[in-house]
């Protein structure tokens, strides 16, 4: 029962057995997973949740088939069940890596196989990467707020432990530094951290004898540990960093400490007592004492301390990322783009609805600059195998247009740019294809990623344009089916 494959809604299976019972099952069918639009007004979206992907469809045909006949009862669905159990996916799947930086409509996983077993993947496939790409994106943004790292620290506020632990995963990939979820730090090999909570202050007695005897003795209990004493449980001026001290001048922790060493404040005007609190540890000789906070912070607040000219040198961020707490839904949507050959689409009077149609492919396209290296000037998607698909492979000059003013346009010539498809085959013939890569592997491939969209690209608020169109055979493809819909529509009567 924890099969997350079967993670699904029903109507999967009732489309399912109708393409079974119609003699569809086996049509080749191409869908697309991509968003319309990134959250909070952001520029784009980070991509995690490829490998999980990848497991869960392995895992498609796993179950007996009475436990189809839970939700599938009755002697109509029999044969059906029969043909699920042995259900397993055959197909080929593209797919971004984890860690890449994707706009809107670009696909981030497509999916080539029989349409019935393509079909059902739709529900378990949104669920992880919504859930992974909403905390990846809030982890980026959060991130990008400051130059300090940031430790994710939201597993007490996700949305149960699948999302704790898997969440912590999309914001290391995006930015943090670490996690608190030692789930995580197992399974991705990522180590995982932690000291106290104010629980562990009162412990020792809710007096100022009974925090210093809970420094004391938490310091004598993780020598040769990374040392963090949370300092607000009662005063944090007055006698937490005072207790702090005292408790590591008498425990021989100064600057010379290896494992680095430091003070946490967790509440109260975090930009004022962190820099008291960093007079106060100068004047005292303890230089190299780190200043840790945490607090309900987010990117917005974490901008503002930094304004303020806080003396904080690390970031503990709980709800604000693990939940993506002011855009928690992502919009990744996941539609049939092909049929047996036939490209389709889904037409709506609400133009941000609109997909592209057709087994695509986008290309990212760099410049090398004198100054700033290589840097990313256009994503371009296309049709596999389109006109602008054989310039760009052949390093040829091409053009690209805007898709909503044609008037603008974009050059590149040849010997000036080079190029690379952002989907690469993960899976062939329902057996994943490629090497799976660590965590910090990902994080690196994001870093990297990163630095190569300029400044104006990469900020908060009202963040520079970057170019992404579609070429022109696209283009021209899905404004002929359009077209040839609207007549049909106007024409059509009973």
């Amino acid at each position: 029962m924890l099969n997350n494959a079967y993670c699904s809604d029903k109507y999967q299976y009732t489309m399912g057995k109708s393409f079974h019972d119609c003699g569809m099952k086996d049509q080749t069918a191409i869908f697309n997973l991509f968003y319309r639009k990134a959250p909070e007004n952001n520029n784009w979206a980070v991509v995690s949740g490829v490998d999980e992907v990848l497991e869960m469809v392995e895992s498609l045909g796993d179950m007996p088939a009475d436990f189809f006949e839970k939700f599938l009862p009755g002697q109509e669905y029999a044969q059906f069940r029969e043909y699920l159990s042995k259900m397993r996916f055959t197909g080929n799947i593209y797919a971004m890596r984890e860690g890449e930086i994707v706009f809107p409509s670009q696909p981030v996983i497509i999916v080539e196989g029989p349409i019935i077993e393509a079909q059902v993947l739709e529900t378990p496939m949104l669920c992880i990467m919504n859930h992974q790409m909403a905390v990846a994106t809030k982890a980026s943004r959060v991130c990008r707020a400051t130059n300090r790292p940031v430790s994710e620290f939201g597993s007490r506020r996700a949305h149960g432990p699948w999302a704790a632990a898997y969440g912590a995963k999309a914001a290391i990939i995006a930015g943090c530094s670490n996690t608190s979820n030692i789930l995580t730090g197992v399974m991705f090999g990522c180590g995982s951290t932690g000291t106290m909570a104010h629980s562990y202050v009162t412990s020792f007695g809710c007096s100022v004898e009974g925090e210093h005897k809970a420094f004391d003795s938490y310091i004598k209990t993780h020598r040769n540990e990374p040392l963090i004493l949370l300092i607000d449980t009662y005063d944090s001026l007055k006698c937490g960093i005072l207790n702090a001290m005292k408790a590591y001048r008498e425990n021989g922790i100064d600057d010379s400490y290896p494992y680095g060493y430091g003070i946490r404040l967790d509440s109260g005007d975090l930009a004022y007592l962190s820099c008291e609190c960093r007079r106060i540890l100068d004047e005292n000789g303890f230089r190299k004492c780190r200043i840790f906070a945490t607090n309900s912070l987010d990117e917005y607040i974490i901008s503002d301390l930094e304004r303020q000219g806080a003396c904080i040198d690390s970031y503990g961020v709980g709800d604000a990322i693990a939940t993506s707490k002011a855009s928690p839904c992502f919009g990744n949507v996941y539609k049939l783009v092909q049929i047996d050959g036939q490209p389709v689409l889904k037409r709506s009077e609400d133009k941000a609805k609109l997909i592209n149609p057709g087994f695509q492919v986008t290309y990212r396209i760099t410049r090398d600059d004198p100054e700033k290296g290589e840097v990313f000037k256009a994503d371009v998607t296309c049709l596999r195998g389109d006109a602008l698909t054989e310039q760009i492979e052949a390093g040829e000059t091409f053009t690209i247009y805007d898709e909503n003013d044609r008037y603008k346009s974009k050059t590149f010539e040849a010997g000036t740019y080079t190029a690379k498809p952002l989907q690469t085959k993960v899976m062939e013939n329902g057996r994943r294809c490629v090497p799976v890569h660590t965590l910090m592997e990902k994080k690196a491939y994001y870093d990297d990623t990163l630095r190569h969209f300029s400044p104006s690209e990469r900020r908060l608020i009202n963040p520079h344009y970057y170019k992404v169109d579609i070429s022109d055979p696209l283009y021209d493809l899905k404004m002929g089916i359009i077209n040839r819909l609207l007549s049909e529509i106007n024409n059509f009567s009973l």
